[in-house]
């Protein structure tokens, strides 16, 4: 369990570290509005996976990946210096799908929302296609959720009737 509390300290260290060096030393004109959202590091402390979202249309995020791995050097040399570690792990800078997947959902939570309101709309006017209680009765007998006077009234329970 060491092990992954190392790795997990490590991960958080070389976010940090990353997103510094980004801001600071990174002067490529091409990298664009990039964010750090999460470094997975391999449990042997060898590899770390670097997620970055970047803000703007495609052409932004394509530009901002070439910038990133042509900069790859200088933020291992970064996190090598930061970290004191004997081995720096390697980076390997991955877009996270996050914010197209929550992108897709709100989508989705959208069409249902219209869909629902439509149902609604529909049941709103709808009428029985019969009777509104099709169940037959014998004649005589009341509607159903009349109470009869007298009945369950406290102290008229029946003799061996159990309440």
């Amino acid at each position: 369990m060491a092990l992954s509390t190392r790795a997990s300290r490590l991960a958080d260290r070389i976010r940090i570290v990353v997103a510094q060096t980004l801001e600071t030393r990174v002067k490529d004109p091409r990298l664009g509005f990039v964010t750090v959202t999460e470094v997975r590091v391999t449990g042997d402390l060898q590899h770390a996976a670097v997620f970055y979202t970047v803000y703007g249309d495609e052409a932004d995020r394509a530009a901002s990946a070439l910038a990133l791995e042509s900069a790859k050097g200088v933020v291992r040399s970064e996190v090598g210096r930061q970290t004191g570690l004997r081995l720096t792990p390697t980076l390997e800078f991955i877009p996270d799908a996050l914010p197209e997947t929550a992108r897709h959902i709100e989508d989705l939570l959208v069409v249902a929302a219209h869909d629902d309101a439509r149902v609604a709309a529909q049941a709103a006017g709808a009428v029985y296609a019969g009777e509104p209680d099709p169940y037959r009765r014998p004649p005589g007998e009341d509607e159903p959720g009349e109470d009869e006077p007298g009945q369950d009234e406290p102290g008229q329970d029946e003799p061996g009737v159990a309440r």
